[in-house]
């Protein structure tokens, strides 16, 4: 699997961003992240999921994901994360930094 984790925004406009192979992982970060790329519905999720009264300085994520032949997208405010992608976010959003601090 590969996954594309990208945040924006925030109040100094940080950008945040991380390719991931999971074949490149230790194995249980990669059965993790497939566990809940899994929960979390992704490949049904809609495309774009946006708050119809956009808040300043909120994060905005980007996740696209490639595995099996398929591939999706989504761009997601914070204000409407869906409490099923939160877990995702939350493990992306940790392997990025800890990947930024090396």
């Amino acid at each position: 699997m590969n996954i594309d984790f990208i945040q924006t925004g925030g109040f100094a406009g940080v950008r945040i961003s991380v390719n991931i192979e999971t074949q490149k992982l230790p194995l249980e970060q990669s059965l993790k992240l497939e566990k809940l790329v899994n929960q979390a519905g992704f490949f049904s999720l809609s495309p774009i999921i946006k708050s119809p009264s956009p808040l300043p300085d909120r994060f905005e994520y980007q996740i696209s994901i490639s595995s099996k032949g398929k591939s999706h997208s989504v761009t997601v405010s914070e204000s409407v994360v869906p409490d099923r992608l939160r877990p995702l976010l939350d493990f992306l959003y940790k392997i990025a930094i800890d990947k930024k601090d090396r």
